[in-house]
Formats: C-alpha cells, structure tokens, sequence
C-alpha cells in the first residue's frame, strides 16, 4: 500500500480508519522516546526518522544526497510495518527485542531483518518500541552504521 504524502500528518489522514489510531499512536511513540537529534520526515513514501545531514552530512551510502535513515513506519495491505535499521545492523539490540517481545505481546513475533509486523492493531507494544527507541543515539547509529559499511 503505498500512500502519496508530502508530510507525516497528511500520511497519517490518508491511511484507513482502522489504522489511523495505531500508526498516530506508534508515531508518537517514537517522537517521544528518540534521543534528540533525529529528525522526522516523508522519506520512501513512509513515516521516517533519519539522522539528517547537518549531523551527517555523508547521508545514506546508497544515495549520498538522502539523509541516513533510521526507522520508518508503514502501512501495508495486511499490516502496519516499523521498520528499525538498528535491530538489523546490531545483533544484541536485534536479540534483546526478541528476547522481550512475548513478555509484552502474547501472540508470535512477525519479523523481517529490520521489519516488524504488526497484523492486530490492538497488540502493538508501544512500551516495547519505547524502549527500543531509547536504546541509539544518532551517535551511536553512524558509528554502527559505518562500521557496517565502510571499507577499513
């Protein structure tokens, strides 16, 4: 489901009423508990949060021009997607979100490599994605995310 908008807001009132409360919801979420620094946008067509160029002016190693991103929410035809490059690019924060899910959430973890899927909206562990978001800096996201992808 791919949802034309030029700002989080008009995201948000474009998408079915079923969803509007839970991806709200999980945007809040994250603006609340992101340490400062990064920023929030319409990046690929989807709620995003990168690190912006006047903190990394190298930006994202595929596209230098875009800013490197960090999480992105979506709705998608059968669910609402967080996308969190953190979880994908390091394994310890990837194995302590595994590790905490079913004491949040009774039904099995849905998961991609940084995909999570959220098929009820009713069981969206917002707490959780607090959390989680509390966990990288964009300090911290740049130098993993060098780590992980540039040439020593």
């Amino acid at each position: 489901m791919t949802i034309d908008a030029k700002t989080p807001d008009e995201y948000i009132q474009k998408l079915p009423e079923e969803r509007k409360e839970a991806v709200s919801k999980l945007r809040e979420t994250i603006k609340t508990n992101l340490p400062v620094g990064f920023e929030e946008c319409i990046n690929y067509k989807m709620i995003g949060f990168l690190v912006p160029h006047s903190i990394y002016p190298d930006g994202y190693h595929c596209d230098p021009k875009l800013p490197l991103p960090f999480i992105n929410i979506a709705s998608q035809k059968n669910f609402v997607a967080l996308y969190h490059m953190g979880i994908y690019a390091d394994k310890a924060l990837l194995d302590w979100f595994v590790g905490e899910y079913p004491k949040h959430v009774s039904t099995k973890l849905d998961m991609g490599k940084s995909c999570i899927r959220f098929k009820n909206m009713n069981k969206i562990p917002y707490g959780l994605i607090a959390e989680l978001c509390q966990k990288m800096t964009p300090k911290e996201w740049i130098a993993l995310y060098e780590k992980n992808t540039k040439k020593s």
